[in-house]
């Protein structure tokens, strides 16, 4: 004789999550190919039906590099902690060539991929994550050039402060992911991001030390300056790659901590706004 055992009513209970939870960090691993394809696809798009394809590249950096070394030093003649001016100008600009294509095509690429947005689900977060991966190809490309650069001008690099190179284009990837992740949330349901960027790269481009020493500045305004989260990773490019500067103070620990503080919470404001995104954009 079968015995009908009753149970009781169970109560499922949903809540939105909260802390880390929120985050969904595990769907990018799930995604990990789409992440793949779209850098390769915001790489090709970059260059396609271009005469030079990516010798714009090299073109962009140097051309500013030749710029600023008439201005500064010829003219200026701006101290450079004893390097050789072009290679000196040029280091910084690896670093902030990163983080401005992060800018320019990361606050875009919400809306410039709207079509997917609306239409199937993915983790939102691989757009401008993509972006900024996809300046990474950018870096490489200019990086050979300051190699060729520093070899012309008998530049020997610091090779015993190269292993931390790494970690200072780590901090680079953060900061321009976090500035991108604010910005492109901000501009799906305010387009004037795209009117305010031009200003905003030109004046963060002088309040970072790519043109000039940090290290000749008074310590009051070096200390203003590294509330900048690009000044630190500027200056750490060029004592990994050169020696040169104030390395590793109190200046750079500020620039860390504002830059990590920019991506944690360029991470939570996406995540937060990424639920209307289909509906605004």
């Amino acid at each position: 004789m079968t015995e009908l055992v009753k149970h009781e009513p169970t109560t499922i209970y949903i809540k939105p999550s909260k802390g880390l939870a929120a985050l969904n960090l595990r769907d990018l691993w799930i995604y990990r190919e789409l992440v793949f394809f779209m850098v390769w696809r915001d790489v090709k798009v970059k260059y396609k039906q271009t005469l030079l394809g990516m010798a714009w590249a090299v073109i962009q950096p140097v051309m500013t590099m030749l710029v600023f070394t008439f201005v500064f030093d010829r003219v200026a003649k701006l101290a450079t902690d004893g390097i050789q001016y072009e290679v000196f100008s040029f280091t910084a600009l690896l670093p902030w060539g990163l983080f401005v294509t992060a800018l320019n095509q990361g606050s875009r690429s919400l809306v410039a991929h709207n079509n997917m947005v609306t239409k199937i689900y993915f983790p939102r977060l691989i757009l401008p994550m993509s972006s900024v991966f996809a300046g990474l190809v950018d870096f490489a490309i200019a990086f050979v050039i300051l190699i060729g650069l520093m070899v012309y001008y008998q530049v020997t690099p610091a090779w015993q402060l190269l292993w931390t190179l790494p970690f200072f284009l780590l901090l680079a990837i953060i900061t321009a992911l976090g500035a991108a992740l604010w910005l492109s949330a901000i501009n799906v349901k305010y387009r004037d991001v795209n009117h305010a960027l031009p200003f905003l790269t030109q004046f963060w481009l002088f309040a970072t030390p790519v043109a000039y020493s940090f290290s000749t500045l008074s310590e009051n305004f070096r200390l203003v300056l590294s509330l900048n989260p690009m000044t630190g990773v500027v200056n750490g490019f060029r004592w990994a790659l050169l020696g040169a500067g104030t390395g590793p103070d109190l200046a750079l620990w500020i620039s860390v901590i504002i830059s990590i503080l920019i991506f944690v919470s360029g991470l939570f404001y996406f995540r937060s706004m990424e639920k209307t995104f289909a509906d605004t954009i």
